[in-house]
């Protein structure tokens, strides 16, 4: 630990450095590649698989199961309806859920039945939820406006506090970064998206903002010390800035990830709670994707816009050629 704090200080007093912003081609190419991969591989496997929340159709949640076999649903949702598309999954040892697509309200109970008898279990242990198409619809475009409406209020509280849109800017990368990889887990996974994974999209991109803000302000705190008569080039100032607030952002990823990591268990493994084990994934992914992002996309990108600002050139050029001549 002694050893961790000496590290944490060296790179807080510029003592030993981490090049970050230096090897930013190295960290845009990684991110390239973690972004066509979440966008080409759920796409090669069919596209993503959203919830009935969103496509709508009926749900079966059948409880107290002792043969939890996903073949015997599959066979009697099939046999009920030839074109229906189950998915079919099985939560805490004894309990089989089923999603199919929409069903009339007399079919949807016919179903119930047959999946009570299939599984060998009283009728009142099969739960059954129906959702219309028209409230899907309606949760979708719900899900979109909150997701543009946060990058846009995002977008402009930084460009206000930071008084620049390039900060923004390289903020806006990052965070759509973070939501492309985060969803393409769960279409590489085959997870379904559901309400409760979009409530923790959004969480992750404000935790993703929340660092990058911090980052930023050090940045600007170390701008505001090179007019002073600092030797420190641009990129070396932004690079510092990142090293220094380093530690931190692993400090506090892993004090995040460990309760989330708890809540996925319990809620996935021990008491099959779906919608617990759906936020907590995207938390979890989220947080360890945004914590990347906020190090090695968010401070290179605005370092390399900033980079080519004429008064900059000039400033570099100048501190260059003062190191070389003393």
């Amino acid at each position: 630990m002694a050893s961790f704090s000496q590290f944490g200080n060296d790179l807080y007093t510029g003592a030993r450095s981490v090049n970050i912003v230096g090897r930013r081609k190295i960290w845009y190419g990684i991110a390239i590649i973690l972004v066509l991969a979440s966008v080409l591989i759920p796409l090669a496997r069919g596209g993503f698989q959203f919830s009935i929340d969103f496509t709508g159709g009926s749900e079966y949640q059948i409880s107290g199961v002792t043969d939890p076999k996903q073949e015997t649903a599959i066979d009697t949702v099939t046999a009920f309806k030839s074109d229906a598309t189950p998915l079919v999954s099985i939560v805490g040892g004894d309990i089989v859920r089923v999603q199919v697509n929409e069903l009339t309200t007399r079919q949807t109970d016919a179903l119930g039945l047959d999946l009570a008898k299939a599984y060998n279990v009283p009728e009142k242990n099969v739960a059954t939820s129906f959702i219309g198409a028209t409230w899907g619809g309606d949760i979708t475009t719900q899900a979109i406006r909150g997701l543009v409406i946060f990058l846009i209020l995002a977008a402009i509280f930084m460009t206000i506090y930071f008084r620049t849109w390039k900060m923004a800017a390289a903020a806006m990368v990052s965070l759509i970064h973070d939501l492309v990889i985060t969803a393409g887990v769960y279409g590489i996974l085959g997870f379904q998206v559901s309400p409760a994974a979009v409530i923790g999209f959004l969480t992750i991109l404000g935790y993703s903002l929340y660092d990058t803000v911090v980052v930023f302000d050090k940045i600007r705190e170390n701008n505001s010390e090179d007019k002073n008569g600092s030797s420190r080039t641009f990129g070396e100032s932004v690079n510092l800035a990142v090293n220094q607030t380093l530690v931190r952002s692993i400090n506090t990823s892993v004090v995040a990830l460990l309760p989330v990591a708890a809540i996925l268990f319990i809620g996935s493994v021990l008491l099959g709670a779906g919608t617990l084990r759906d936020i907590s994934l995207s938390l979890f992914i989220g947080i360890l994707v945004g914590t990347y992002s906020t190090i090695f996309i968010a401070a290179p990108v605005y370092a390399q816009i900033r980079g080519h600002e004429t008064l900059i050139k000039k400033s570099d050029e100048k501190k260059a050629k003062a190191e070389v001549t003393a």
